[in-house]
């Protein structure tokens, strides 16, 4: 009987045991965003346009490393370019109910639809180096990056200070970045508006390399084709900026020289160029998002509020600025 006895309360303890981790468990799958709750970090999924250039390089190993340094759990996407990747990991971290989401958007628009099921399931989402064009500002939280626009017109204030006492046409070709991305639209606006002060400037030719030095130099090439008397060349990143300068040595032209080069981001790459006398001007856009970042997940995951928009601090090289600055570049 003592036996008996025994074996009926250890399968009664069994049995409320797993009762009770049963209970636990649905309680947890109820949690929406709960995907750090089992050992407290939160889990950030990530999805990166890409790896189309060192800047972005620069940008995912800044992510990478705050991720750890914040002890945040970082699920990181490389969407390789694609919208429709991008939308997929996004819903792929809907599934696994990360606590926030966080993404450089490939284009500005379509995203509506995704951004909705993020907010229907509770989990934050914050934009990062890139905006979208959604009128409903409540699908996200906060936009995290560079003011596109202002890079674009301080470039543009520049080559006006700079070419303030010519007497005749100056002849413009703009490489732009990814047709329909936020930095492609708003460095273009910025650039043609601080432009417009002196009629003799005028943009001859423009069209997308896609941010890439292959996309810049084969632009490039069909530019001076086209166009034999080109004074300014005004990319949208240093990597097209680099590609277009195998162009021009190859069309027999000296590069700072012979024409103007003026780009925006500023990574090792490009201050170097600059600092060789090989660029003009660079408007800086730093990569560095990451320790930001990681401090805007934990606030957002706490229900705190941010502002809708945060900027990065930035500024601009000429050349002599580049070879101070270049020693200590970190990117």
């Amino acid at each position: 009987m003592r036996t008996r006895r025994t074996t009926r309360t250890i399968v009664t303890v069994v049995a409320t045991m797993l009762l009770v981790g049963s209970m636990a468990a649905c309680g947890n799958s109820d949690t929406g965003g709960g995907g750090g709750d089992d050992d407290g970090k939160i889990v950030l999924g990530f999805s990166q346009v890409g790896a189309e250039s060192g800047w972005r390089t620069a940008n995912t190993s800044s992510i990478k490393e705050a991720a750890t340094e914040a002890g945040i759990e970082l699920k990181f996407d490389d969407a390789q370019q694609k919208q429709e990747n991008q939308i997929k990991a996004i819903r792929n971290f809907i599934q696994q109910k990360v606590d926030v989401i966080a993404f450089s958007p490939v284009v500005e628009s379509g995203w509506d639809t995704v951004l909705k099921e993020a907010k229907d399931a509770g989990i934050p989402v914050i934009l990062t180096d890139r905006a979208v064009d959604s009128a409903d500002k409540s699908l996200y939280k906060t936009f995290l990056g560079s003011d596109f626009v202002k890079e674009g017109r301080l470039s543009g204030e520049w080559l006006v200070e700079q070419t303030k006492s010519a007497t005749g046409p100056v002849n413009i070709v703009e490489l732009q970045g990814t047709t329909g991305s936020a930095p492609a639209n708003d460095r273009k606006k910025g650039f043609a508006d601080a432009i417009a002060a002196n009629p003799n400037l005028k943009i001859v030719a423009s069209q997308s390399g896609d941010f890439t030095r292959a996309g810049g130099k084969q632009v490039m090439e069909q530019f001076l084709k086209a166009n034999p008397d080109i004074d300014v060349l005004f990319a949208h990143n240093d990597d097209m900026g680099l590609g277009a300068l195998e162009a021009i040595n190859a069309a027999g032209k000296v590069p700072g020289k012979d024409i103007i080069i003026i780009t925006v981001d500023a990574v090792k790459d490009g201050m170097q160029a600059l600092a060789d006398g090989k660029f003009n001007f660079i408007a800086e856009c730093s990569p560095l998002l990451g320790p930001q970042l990681m401090d805007l997940a934990k606030k957002v995951h706490a229900g705190e509020e941010v502002p809708p928009r945060i900027e990065t601090e930035e500024t601009t090289f000429t050349q002599a600025q580049a070879k101070e600055a270049l020693p200590n570049r970190k990117y």
